[in-house]
């Protein structure tokens, strides 16, 4: 998901400076302000892909800013709050959050928590292959995680479509396996790195008319894999 805009909404330094830092690794752009007043302005300006709010604000209330930005966006929100007790967890819900991420918090879990909503709140997509040849196109609905080659719905596991959605959603960005299996499996998964190419090869089975000469899951030797299509 390169290229996305992230609204940071916070007061403390120190954690903008880390959750920046991750972010942009990752190839998000953001934008940060440390006031609650200056928020709708900001978002207004930017016009982000999604917003990563503070619930304890100087001047204004995470709950006020996210209450107001639902009169005029659907734009995803993840509240950060310190706050864990049950009543403030659903009361950020009614507000229109997303998600909600506990302080203090792993900065890649953030990272994963903003990937997977912005998989879940963004529209279907196709992608074609970069050859010449129209017919061979194919199709991801994130919306009911389907995948379809020149209209023929292909039946992919959990894992294969996981990694396809990843590397789609990217393309062109190079994943080492142990990119794949932080962002896919997370971190408890106990399996060796060499399982993602097994995936890999069963994947490319399915969506690949030539598996040995393949247009979309591309090997990058000695470094991992990227995704060769295009976006309409």
């Amino acid at each position: 998901m390169m290229n996305k805009k992230i609204l940071i909404v916070e007061d403390e330094i120190k954690i903008v400076e880390v959750v920046e830092s991750y972010l942009n690794r990752e190839g998000y752009i953001t934008l940060s302000v440390y006031d609650g007043a200056k928020a709708i302005s900001a978002f207004k300006s930017f016009q982000p892909d999604m917003i990563i709010l503070d619930l304890m604000l100087p001047n204004l209330s995470g709950e006020e800013i996210s209450r107001e930005i639902r009169t005029i966006s659907k734009v995803p929100i993840i509240m950060l709050t310190s706050k864990s007790d049950e009543e403030s967890i659903l009361g950020g819900f009614e507000f229109g959050a997303d998600d909600y991420v506990l302080k203090p918090f792993s900065p890649k879990q953030l990272v994963a928590r903003v990937e997977a909503v912005l998989r879940r709140t963004e529209p279907p997509n196709s992608i074609n292959n970069r050859s010449s040849d129209k017919k061979s196109q194919l199709e991801i609905n994130h919306g009911s995680r389907s995948v379809a080659v020149r209209g023929k719905e292909i039946d992919l596991t959990k894992s294969e479509y996981n990694i396809l959605e990843l590397l789609s959603d990217n393309p062109g960005r190079v994943y080492s396996r142990e990119d794949i299996i932080m962002k896919v499996f997370g971190e408890d998964y106990e399996g060796f790195d060499r399982t993602i190419d097994s995936h890999i090869k069963n994947l490319r089975s399915k969506i690949e008319d030539d598996p040995q000469k393949p247009a979309y899951i591309k090997t990058v030797f000695g470094v991992g894999y990227k995704f060769g299509g295009e976006r309409k």
